[in-house]
């Protein structure tokens, strides 16, 4: 009886170490800078992920680009825009993959992280509101101005780019567009244009129409200071006999 207890018990131990093993495996797959990113303190993180994008190869680069992210962001959410800005500025065909998968990840920082990857990598711009864009379509406005305070002279490409990001508005994009000769002075002025004439945000539901509420009011009465009698309104007709 004894010697199958102890075979039992060694069969369950052998079961649960392959179990956490397996565990750890996919673990360092599905994360497999975690390691080397979690060796660098805070202030090398963004560095430390920038030289893994640039290392890897051109046919993994953009692969290698998403997990970094997502391995880096996940170690430190709050440095976030500087993990992208480091990214985007030691390879820029990178900055708007970077943005975008930062932006899943802390999308409350969708302004922020724009306007990080957008000055470490101005040629990049529209691609840069195009992804962040797809990602968040809503906030596209934030994002398109965010762009432009650093990348001034990209106005045109910002405002292209939301219209391919979000289709629903291509068409207030272009009669914007058309309405300022086809310049952009403003990417802000003309992006409030573009929300004013947005439908894509839905209605919201009337409630009853309430006026004013009519009271009747009785016709006055007028009483003579001599005799207490009621006069008419219109007064006593004395012609009448």
């Amino acid at each position: 009886m004894k010697p199958m207890k102890y075979t039992m018990s060694l069969a369950v131990a052998v079961a649960l170490a392959a179990a956490v093993n397996a565990s750890a495996t996919d673990s360092a797959a599905s994360s497999p800078f975690l390691g080397v990113l979690t060796t660098a303190t805070s202030a090398e993180l963004p560095a430390k992920a920038a030289s893994l994008v640039a290392k890897a190869d051109a046919k993994e680069m953009k692969q290698t680009t998403i997990a970094v992210v997502k391995a880096a962001v996940g170690l430190n959410p709050a440095a976030a825009p500087v993990i992208v800005g480091s990214i985007a500025q030691s390879s820029p065909a990178m900055a708007a993959t970077a943005a975008a998968t930062a932006v899943t990840l802390v999308p409350n920082q969708a302004a922020v992280i724009a306007r990080a990857a957008a000055a470490a990598a101005p040629t990049k711009a529209g691609a840069i509101v195009e992804a962040l864009c797809r990602v968040l379509p809503t906030q596209y406005q934030s994002i398109a101005n965010a762009v432009a305070e650093v990348v001034p002279g990209a106005g045109k490409e910002i405002l292209t780019a939301i219209a391919m990001a979000v289709p629903a508005l291509k068409d207030a994009v272009n009669q914007t567009l058309v309405s300022y000769d086809g310049k952009v002075s403003s990417v802000n002025t003309m992006v409030a244009q573009i929300a004013q004439t947005d439908t894509t945000a839905p209605s919201l539901p009337q409630g009853p129409t309430v006026g004013t509420p009519v009271v009747q009011l009785p016709a006055p009465v007028l009483l003579t200071p001599s005799s207490g009698n009621p006069v008419p309104t219109g007064g006593h007709n004395y012609a009448t006999p």
